[in-house]
Protein backbone atom coordinates (compact mmCIF):
# COMPACT_ATOMS: atom_id res chain seq x y z
CA UNK A 1 0.00 0.00 0.00
CA UNK A 2 2.99 2.34 0.28
CA UNK A 3 2.65 3.07 -3.43
CA UNK A 4 -0.96 4.21 -3.17
CA UNK A 5 -1.43 7.94 -2.71
CA UNK A 6 -4.93 9.31 -2.24
CA UNK A 7 -5.53 12.67 -3.90
CA UNK A 8 -5.22 16.00 -2.14
CA UNK A 9 -7.98 16.90 0.29
CA UNK A 10 -11.13 17.58 -1.66
CA UNK A 11 -13.63 20.04 -0.15
CA UNK A 12 -16.50 18.49 -2.13
CA UNK A 13 -16.10 14.72 -2.36
CA UNK A 14 -16.09 13.03 1.09
CA UNK A 15 -14.51 9.94 -0.47
CA UNK A 16 -11.29 11.88 -1.13
CA UNK A 17 -10.83 13.48 2.28
CA UNK A 18 -8.96 10.78 4.19
CA UNK A 19 -5.49 9.41 3.52
CA UNK A 20 -4.69 5.72 3.67
CA UNK A 21 -2.71 6.35 6.87
CA UNK A 22 -5.74 7.99 8.47
CA UNK A 23 -7.94 5.10 7.46
CA UNK A 24 -5.48 2.60 8.92
CA UNK A 25 -5.91 4.31 12.30
CA UNK A 26 -9.58 3.34 12.43
CA UNK A 27 -10.56 0.63 14.90
CA UNK A 28 -13.82 -0.43 13.24
CA UNK A 29 -14.39 -3.78 11.55
CA UNK A 30 -13.54 -2.81 7.99
CA UNK A 31 -9.99 -1.73 8.78
CA UNK A 32 -9.18 -4.18 11.59
CA UNK A 33 -10.39 -7.55 10.28
CA UNK A 34 -7.39 -8.08 7.98
CA UNK A 35 -3.62 -7.43 8.15
CA UNK A 36 -2.27 -4.11 6.91
CA UNK A 37 -1.14 -5.56 3.58
CA UNK A 38 -4.78 -6.28 2.67
CA UNK A 39 -6.88 -3.64 0.92
CA UNK A 40 -10.35 -3.89 2.55
CA UNK A 41 -13.23 -3.30 0.15
CA UNK A 42 -15.76 -5.54 1.82
CA UNK A 43 -18.09 -4.69 4.74
CA UNK A 44 -20.52 -1.76 4.31
CA UNK A 45 -18.51 0.99 5.94
CA UNK A 46 -17.54 4.11 4.01
CA UNK A 47 -14.09 5.68 3.95
CA UNK A 48 -15.36 9.16 4.75
CA UNK A 49 -15.17 11.67 7.59
CA UNK A 50 -18.38 12.40 9.46
CA UNK A 51 -20.60 15.02 7.90
CA UNK A 52 -19.98 18.26 9.78
CA UNK A 53 -23.59 18.67 11.02
CA UNK A 54 -23.47 15.16 12.45
CA UNK A 55 -20.11 15.65 14.12
CA UNK A 56 -21.30 18.93 15.67
CA UNK A 57 -24.53 17.38 16.95
CA UNK A 58 -22.63 14.57 18.66
CA UNK A 59 -19.92 16.75 20.18
CA UNK A 60 -22.52 19.25 21.41
CA UNK A 61 -24.44 16.42 23.07
CA UNK A 62 -21.29 15.09 24.72
CA UNK A 63 -20.28 18.55 25.92
CA UNK A 64 -23.58 18.92 27.76
CA UNK A 65 -23.51 15.36 29.06
CA UNK A 66 -26.59 14.45 27.04
CA UNK A 67 -25.94 10.71 27.02
CA UNK A 68 -29.03 9.25 28.67
CA UNK A 69 -32.03 7.42 27.26
CA UNK A 70 -33.55 8.66 24.04
CA UNK A 71 -36.91 10.44 23.95
CA UNK A 72 -39.14 12.44 21.63
CA UNK A 73 -40.03 12.31 17.94
CA UNK A 74 -37.20 14.35 16.40
CA UNK A 75 -35.87 11.36 14.44
CA UNK A 76 -39.12 10.32 12.71
CA UNK A 77 -39.96 13.96 12.05
CA UNK A 78 -36.56 14.50 10.41
CA UNK A 79 -37.07 11.36 8.31
CA UNK A 80 -40.58 12.46 7.29
CA UNK A 81 -39.21 15.83 6.17
CA UNK A 82 -36.35 14.13 4.32
CA UNK A 83 -38.77 11.78 2.56
CA UNK A 84 -40.88 14.72 1.47
CA UNK A 85 -37.89 16.62 0.09
CA UNK A 86 -36.01 13.74 -1.50
CA UNK A 87 -38.67 11.31 -2.62
CA UNK A 88 -41.80 13.46 -2.86
CA UNK A 89 -43.46 11.21 -0.27
CA UNK A 90 -45.59 12.78 2.43
CA UNK A 91 -47.07 9.53 3.75
CA UNK A 92 -44.59 8.93 6.57
CA UNK A 93 -46.73 9.52 9.66
CA UNK A 94 -44.66 10.17 12.79
CA UNK A 95 -47.32 8.51 14.95
CA UNK A 96 -46.89 5.26 12.99
CA UNK A 97 -43.19 4.86 13.77
CA UNK A 98 -41.22 3.14 16.51
CA UNK A 99 -37.56 3.49 17.40
CA UNK A 100 -35.51 0.30 17.12
CA UNK A 101 -31.80 -0.26 17.81
CA UNK A 102 -30.93 -0.87 14.14
CA UNK A 103 -32.54 -2.10 10.95
CA UNK A 104 -31.91 -5.82 11.38
CA UNK A 105 -33.16 -5.86 14.97
CA UNK A 106 -36.16 -3.92 13.68
CA UNK A 107 -36.67 -6.56 10.98
CA UNK A 108 -36.80 -9.24 13.67
CA UNK A 109 -39.34 -7.24 15.67
CA UNK A 110 -41.45 -6.77 12.53
CA UNK A 111 -41.33 -10.47 11.72
CA UNK A 112 -42.43 -11.27 15.25
CA UNK A 113 -45.44 -9.01 14.74
CA UNK A 114 -46.68 -10.76 11.59
CA UNK A 115 -45.45 -14.37 11.90
CA UNK A 116 -44.95 -17.09 14.49
CA UNK A 117 -41.96 -19.38 15.12
CA UNK A 118 -41.65 -21.90 12.30
CA UNK A 119 -43.40 -19.66 9.76
CA UNK A 120 -41.78 -18.86 6.41
CA UNK A 121 -40.01 -15.67 5.35
CA UNK A 122 -39.47 -15.18 1.60
CA UNK A 123 -36.29 -13.47 0.36
CA UNK A 124 -34.95 -12.57 -3.09
CA UNK A 125 -31.56 -14.23 -3.32
CA UNK A 126 -28.76 -13.45 -3.71
CA UNK A 127 -29.39 -11.10 -0.80
CA UNK A 128 -27.80 -9.50 2.26
CA UNK A 129 -26.43 -12.41 4.38
CA UNK A 130 -27.89 -11.27 7.74
CA UNK A 131 -31.35 -11.91 6.28
CA UNK A 132 -30.58 -15.60 6.63
CA UNK A 133 -28.89 -15.32 10.01
CA UNK A 134 -31.42 -13.08 11.76
CA UNK A 135 -34.44 -14.92 10.34
CA UNK A 136 -33.04 -18.24 11.59
CA UNK A 137 -32.24 -16.75 14.98
CA UNK A 138 -35.84 -15.55 15.21
CA UNK A 139 -37.04 -19.11 14.69
CA UNK A 140 -38.43 -18.55 11.21
CA UNK A 141 -37.48 -20.45 8.05
CA UNK A 142 -36.27 -19.00 4.75
CA UNK A 143 -38.01 -19.61 1.42
CA UNK A 144 -35.92 -18.32 -1.47
CA UNK A 145 -37.33 -16.54 -4.51
CA UNK A 146 -34.25 -16.06 -6.73
CA UNK A 147 -33.88 -12.88 -8.76
CA UNK A 148 -34.22 -13.11 -12.52
CA UNK A 149 -31.30 -13.14 -14.94
CA UNK A 150 -31.61 -9.35 -15.09
CA UNK A 151 -31.15 -9.25 -11.28
CA UNK A 152 -34.67 -7.88 -10.83
CA UNK A 153 -37.62 -9.39 -8.95
CA UNK A 154 -39.24 -12.17 -10.99
CA UNK A 155 -42.95 -11.97 -10.15
CA UNK A 156 -43.66 -15.54 -11.23
CA UNK A 157 -40.87 -16.88 -9.05
CA UNK A 158 -42.04 -14.68 -6.18
CA UNK A 159 -45.63 -15.89 -6.48
CA UNK A 160 -44.47 -19.50 -6.44
CA UNK A 161 -42.43 -18.79 -3.30
CA UNK A 162 -45.50 -17.19 -1.68
CA UNK A 163 -47.54 -20.32 -2.40
CA UNK A 164 -44.88 -22.51 -0.81
CA UNK A 165 -44.52 -20.17 2.15
CA UNK A 166 -48.27 -20.21 2.81
CA UNK A 167 -48.70 -23.98 2.43
CA UNK A 168 -50.88 -25.35 5.19
CA UNK A 169 -52.42 -21.94 5.73
CA UNK A 170 -49.64 -20.68 8.00
CA UNK A 171 -48.76 -16.96 8.10
CA UNK A 172 -45.80 -15.84 5.99
CA UNK A 173 -43.78 -12.70 5.43
CA UNK A 174 -41.76 -11.31 2.56
CA UNK A 175 -38.51 -9.60 3.55
CA UNK A 176 -38.01 -7.14 0.72
CA UNK A 177 -34.57 -5.59 0.24
CA UNK A 178 -35.14 -2.16 -1.33
CA UNK A 179 -32.84 -0.92 -2.78
CA UNK A 180 -31.42 -4.38 -3.25
CA UNK A 181 -28.18 -5.44 -1.61
CA UNK A 182 -25.89 -6.69 -3.20
CA UNK A 183 -27.06 -5.90 -6.75
CA UNK A 184 -27.79 -2.20 -6.30
CA UNK A 185 -31.10 -2.62 -8.16
CA UNK A 186 -33.59 0.18 -7.52
CA UNK A 187 -37.12 -1.20 -7.65
CA UNK A 188 -39.59 0.84 -9.67
CA UNK A 189 -43.00 2.02 -8.52
CA UNK A 190 -44.66 -0.44 -10.91
CA UNK A 191 -42.56 -3.34 -9.61
CA UNK A 192 -43.36 -2.50 -6.00
CA UNK A 193 -47.07 -2.11 -6.74
CA UNK A 194 -47.03 -5.53 -8.43
CA UNK A 195 -45.28 -6.99 -5.38
CA UNK A 196 -47.95 -5.50 -3.10
CA UNK A 197 -50.69 -6.97 -5.30
CA UNK A 198 -49.20 -10.47 -5.29
CA UNK A 199 -48.56 -10.30 -1.53
CA UNK A 200 -52.14 -9.23 -0.85
CA UNK A 201 -53.58 -12.03 -3.00
CA UNK A 202 -51.56 -14.63 -1.13
CA UNK A 203 -51.96 -13.15 2.32
CA UNK A 204 -48.24 -12.48 2.77
CA UNK A 205 -47.13 -9.54 4.91
CA UNK A 206 -44.33 -7.40 3.49
CA UNK A 207 -41.45 -6.14 5.63
CA UNK A 208 -39.19 -3.81 3.64
CA UNK A 209 -35.55 -3.22 4.57
CA UNK A 210 -34.96 0.24 3.08
CA UNK A 211 -31.70 1.12 4.79
CA UNK A 212 -29.97 2.09 1.52
CA UNK A 213 -32.79 4.43 0.47
CA UNK A 214 -30.71 7.65 0.72
CA UNK A 215 -27.96 6.18 -1.49
CA UNK A 216 -29.47 6.53 -4.98
CA UNK A 217 -27.21 7.53 -7.86
CA UNK A 218 -27.42 9.09 -11.29
CA UNK A 219 -30.53 11.22 -10.83
CA UNK A 220 -32.82 8.26 -10.06
CA UNK A 221 -35.38 8.43 -7.24
CA UNK A 222 -36.11 5.92 -4.53
CA UNK A 223 -39.72 4.75 -4.20
CA UNK A 224 -40.73 3.88 -0.61
CA UNK A 225 -42.62 0.60 -0.46
CA UNK A 226 -45.32 2.11 1.75
CA UNK A 227 -46.03 4.74 -0.92
CA UNK A 228 -47.36 2.31 -3.55
CA UNK A 229 -50.98 1.15 -3.89
CA UNK A 230 -51.74 -2.01 -1.93
CA UNK A 231 -48.92 -1.57 0.58
CA UNK A 232 -51.13 -0.20 3.35
CA UNK A 233 -50.51 -3.19 5.66
CA UNK A 234 -46.76 -3.21 5.05
CA UNK A 235 -43.94 -2.47 7.46
CA UNK A 236 -40.70 -0.68 6.61
CA UNK A 237 -37.33 -0.20 8.26
CA UNK A 238 -35.38 2.99 7.53
CA UNK A 239 -32.23 4.54 8.92
CA UNK A 240 -29.61 7.19 8.22
CA UNK A 241 -26.94 4.58 8.89
CA UNK A 242 -25.84 3.77 5.35
CA UNK A 243 -26.26 7.24 3.85
CA UNK A 244 -24.01 8.91 6.42
CA UNK A 245 -21.81 6.02 7.67
CA UNK A 246 -23.36 5.79 11.13
CA UNK A 247 -23.27 2.04 11.82
CA UNK A 248 -21.43 2.69 15.09
CA UNK A 249 -24.13 5.16 16.18
CA UNK A 250 -27.09 2.83 16.16
CA UNK A 251 -30.64 3.85 15.43
CA UNK A 252 -33.46 3.03 13.04
CA UNK A 253 -37.19 3.44 12.60
CA UNK A 254 -39.88 0.83 12.14
CA UNK A 255 -42.63 2.42 10.04
CA UNK A 256 -46.14 1.08 9.58
CA UNK A 257 -48.56 1.58 6.75
CA UNK A 258 -52.04 2.86 7.69
CA UNK A 259 -53.47 -0.66 8.00
CA UNK A 260 -50.56 -1.88 10.14
CA UNK A 261 -50.75 0.70 12.93
CA UNK A 262 -52.21 -1.82 15.36
CA UNK A 263 -49.27 -4.14 14.71
CA UNK A 264 -46.83 -1.37 15.48
CA UNK A 265 -48.48 -0.78 18.84
CA UNK A 266 -47.27 -4.25 19.88
CA UNK A 267 -43.56 -3.45 19.49
CA UNK A 268 -42.08 -4.20 22.92
CA UNK A 269 -40.86 -1.30 25.02
CA UNK A 270 -37.38 -2.78 25.34
CA UNK A 271 -36.83 -2.47 21.56
CA UNK A 272 -37.25 1.30 21.59
CA UNK A 273 -35.50 1.93 24.88
CA UNK A 274 -32.45 0.00 23.61
CA UNK A 275 -31.90 2.55 20.84
CA UNK A 276 -28.80 4.73 21.31
CA UNK A 277 -29.59 8.30 22.31
CA UNK A 278 -26.40 9.54 20.63
CA UNK A 279 -27.36 7.46 17.60
CA UNK A 280 -30.75 9.17 17.40
CA UNK A 281 -29.08 12.58 17.72
CA UNK A 282 -26.63 11.72 14.93
CA UNK A 283 -29.27 10.28 12.58
CA UNK A 284 -31.58 13.22 13.16
CA UNK A 285 -28.83 15.71 12.33
CA UNK A 286 -27.89 13.77 9.20
CA UNK A 287 -31.43 13.74 7.84
CA UNK A 288 -32.13 17.33 8.81
CA UNK A 289 -28.87 19.06 7.94
CA UNK A 290 -26.71 16.58 6.00
CA UNK A 291 -28.23 16.93 2.53
CA UNK A 292 -25.34 18.88 1.00
CA UNK A 293 -22.82 16.34 2.28
CA UNK A 294 -24.97 13.48 0.96
CA UNK A 295 -25.17 15.08 -2.48
CA UNK A 296 -21.38 15.36 -2.62
CA UNK A 297 -21.09 11.73 -1.57
CA UNK A 298 -23.53 10.56 -4.24
CA UNK A 299 -21.58 12.43 -6.92
CA UNK A 300 -18.38 10.74 -5.75
CA UNK A 301 -20.04 7.32 -5.72
CA UNK A 302 -21.35 7.86 -9.23
CA UNK A 303 -17.82 8.65 -10.36
CA UNK A 304 -16.52 5.52 -8.63
CA UNK A 305 -19.18 3.38 -10.26
CA UNK A 306 -18.08 4.55 -13.72
CA UNK A 307 -14.42 4.17 -12.77
CA UNK A 308 -14.92 0.56 -11.69
CA UNK A 309 -16.74 -0.30 -14.91
CA UNK A 310 -13.94 1.20 -16.99
CA UNK A 311 -11.20 -0.53 -14.97
CA UNK A 312 -12.88 -3.92 -15.24
CA UNK A 313 -13.35 -3.49 -18.99
CA UNK A 314 -9.65 -2.74 -19.33
CA UNK A 315 -8.09 -5.17 -16.88
CA UNK A 316 -10.65 -7.88 -16.10
CA UNK A 317 -13.07 -8.01 -19.04
CA UNK A 318 -14.24 -11.51 -18.08
CA UNK A 319 -15.95 -10.09 -14.96
CA UNK A 320 -19.57 -9.11 -15.58
CA UNK A 321 -20.67 -5.95 -13.79
CA UNK A 322 -24.05 -4.29 -14.19
CA UNK A 323 -23.82 -1.00 -12.24
CA UNK A 324 -26.85 -0.52 -10.02
CA UNK A 325 -28.69 2.72 -9.42
CA UNK A 326 -28.42 2.49 -5.64
CA UNK A 327 -26.18 1.52 -2.71
CA UNK A 328 -22.39 1.82 -2.74
CA UNK A 329 -21.93 -1.88 -3.44
CA UNK A 330 -20.88 -3.58 -6.68
CA UNK A 331 -21.95 -7.16 -7.46
CA UNK A 332 -19.33 -8.79 -9.66
CA UNK A 333 -19.94 -12.00 -11.61
CA UNK A 334 -16.56 -13.71 -11.75
CA UNK A 335 -17.69 -17.11 -13.04
CA UNK A 336 -15.95 -16.72 -16.40
CA UNK A 337 -12.60 -16.45 -14.60
CA UNK A 338 -12.78 -20.11 -13.62
CA UNK A 339 -12.00 -19.45 -9.96
CA UNK A 340 -14.72 -21.73 -8.59
CA UNK A 341 -17.58 -20.87 -6.29
CA UNK A 342 -15.57 -18.57 -4.02
CA UNK A 343 -13.39 -16.17 -6.02
CA UNK A 344 -13.12 -13.89 -2.98
CA UNK A 345 -10.62 -16.33 -1.46
CA UNK A 346 -8.43 -16.09 -4.58
CA UNK A 347 -8.49 -12.28 -4.59
CA UNK A 348 -7.61 -12.27 -0.90
CA UNK A 349 -4.90 -14.93 -0.96
CA UNK A 350 -3.22 -13.91 -4.24
CA UNK A 351 -4.13 -10.25 -4.54
CA UNK A 352 -4.51 -9.14 -0.90
CA UNK A 353 -7.90 -7.56 -1.61
CA UNK A 354 -10.74 -8.33 0.82
CA UNK A 355 -14.15 -8.62 -0.83
CA UNK A 356 -17.38 -10.24 0.35
CA UNK A 357 -17.80 -13.83 -0.83
CA UNK A 358 -20.93 -14.31 -2.89
CA UNK A 359 -21.62 -17.66 -1.22
CA UNK A 360 -22.99 -15.97 1.89
CA UNK A 361 -25.70 -14.26 -0.17
CA UNK A 362 -27.61 -17.48 -0.82
CA UNK A 363 -28.62 -19.17 -4.07
CA UNK A 364 -27.08 -17.37 -7.04
CA UNK A 365 -24.11 -16.08 -5.08
CA UNK A 366 -21.58 -18.71 -6.12
CA UNK A 367 -18.84 -17.35 -8.36
CA UNK A 368 -19.61 -13.76 -7.33
CA UNK A 369 -18.04 -11.17 -5.04
CA UNK A 370 -19.33 -7.92 -3.56
CA UNK A 371 -17.04 -4.88 -3.71
CA UNK A 372 -17.48 -1.73 -1.62
CA UNK A 373 -17.29 1.39 -3.81
CA UNK A 374 -17.34 3.86 -0.92
CA UNK A 375 -13.64 4.60 -0.92
CA UNK A 376 -11.13 6.77 -2.74
CA UNK A 377 -10.88 6.20 -6.51
CA UNK A 378 -7.18 5.50 -6.11
CA UNK A 379 -7.97 2.56 -3.87
CA UNK A 380 -10.48 1.18 -6.36
CA UNK A 381 -7.82 1.45 -9.04
CA UNK A 382 -5.32 -0.35 -6.84
CA UNK A 383 -7.86 -3.04 -5.97
CA UNK A 384 -8.58 -3.85 -9.61
CA UNK A 385 -4.85 -3.89 -10.37
CA UNK A 386 -4.32 -6.43 -7.58
CA UNK A 387 -7.32 -8.52 -8.67
CA UNK A 388 -5.98 -8.65 -12.23
CA UNK A 389 -2.57 -9.71 -10.95
CA UNK A 390 -4.20 -12.43 -8.85
CA UNK A 391 -5.67 -14.14 -11.91
CA UNK A 392 -2.84 -13.43 -14.35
Amino acid sequence: MSGVVIGARDTVNPLRQLTIDQLRQRTSLKWREYPDDVLPLWVAEMDVPLAEPVAKAITDAVSRGDTGYTAGTAYPQALADFARRRWGWDGLAVERTALVPDVMHGVVEALRLVTEPGDAVVVNCPVYPPFYEFVAHAGRRIVEAPLGEDLRIDLGTLEDAFRRARSGGRPAAYLLCSPHNPTGVLHTADELAAVANVAERHGVRVVADEIHAPVVLGGARFVPYLSVPGAENGLSLMSASKGWNLAGLRGALLIAGPAAAADLARVPFEASVSTSHLGVIAHTAALRDGGEWLDALLTGLDDNRRLLAALLTEHLPAIRYHPGQATYLAWLDCRALGLGDDPATVFLDRGRVALNSGLAFGTGGGGHVRLNLATAPELITEAVRRMATAVA
